[in-house]
């Protein structure tokens, strides 16, 4: 029996700033995501080109994780794009609940990126459009009729459940808020399923 093989500094440094700059946010120092890797700052340099290179990195690998939880969330929900739809924010506001919750994390690198030249912001706008085509393709199966943009106001609202939840608002949690919301924006053009009909 062979022990596992350890992971490369590569990997290290990326399980690292994946987990430190999502608790401490992306200002975390380099000392500290060196530190907590165990490797040497020339790794860094080497696998990443400096610590932007390493955030990007980070952001387009939780990109990667994050959808497929969308789209495991929806495909759970069955096939009624309605329900699909609201079970995403069901989840999020059970996510922004929890104890361990510290913000979305595209959104809080891109507030602490202020130079709109990282590479990182590219890689949260393509997150953001792969989010709005997903949200965006339910609608439309949906037969909404405006399914681009009640997409843009599912994300507001997904960006807002999620602030709000790392804002810790005990007394005032946002699932509930946001599900009717989401409620009515999904809905937006269709008549109640109990309204009377004309005639």
């Amino acid at each position: 029996m062979t022990a596992s093989a350890k992971p490369g500094p590569r990997e290290r440094l990326l399980v690292a700033a994946q987990e430190l700059t999502y608790t401490h946010g992306v200002g975390v120092g380099v000392d500290s995501l060196l530190k907590a890797a165990g490797v040497a700052r020339r790794s860094l340099y080497e696998h990443f080109g400096g610590k932007d290179g390493l955030i990007a990195e980070v952001l387009r690998r939780s990109t990667a994780e994050d959808v497929a939880q969308y789209r495991a969330t929806m495909d759970s929900a069955g096939d009624d794009p309605r329900t699909r739809l609201l079970a995403v924010v069901d989840r999020l506001g059970r996510i922004a609940a929890g104890p361990d919750f510290h913000g979305c994390r595209y959104l809080a690198a891109d507030l602490a990126l202020t130079d709109r030249a990282h590479p990182g912001h590219e890689v949260t706008r393509d997150y953001r459009r792969t989010l709005h085509g997903l949200f965006a393709d339910e609608l439309a199966a949906l037969g909404h009729p405006h399914p681009g943009f009640a997409a843009d106001q599912l994300l507001i609202l997904v960006d807002g459940l999620l602030a709000t939840g790392a804002a810790r608002a005990e007394d005032r949690p946002p699932a509930a808020a946001a599900r009717e919301l989401a409620e009515y924006i999904v809905d937006a053009g269709h008549p109640p399923a109990t309204a009377a009909q004309p005639g």
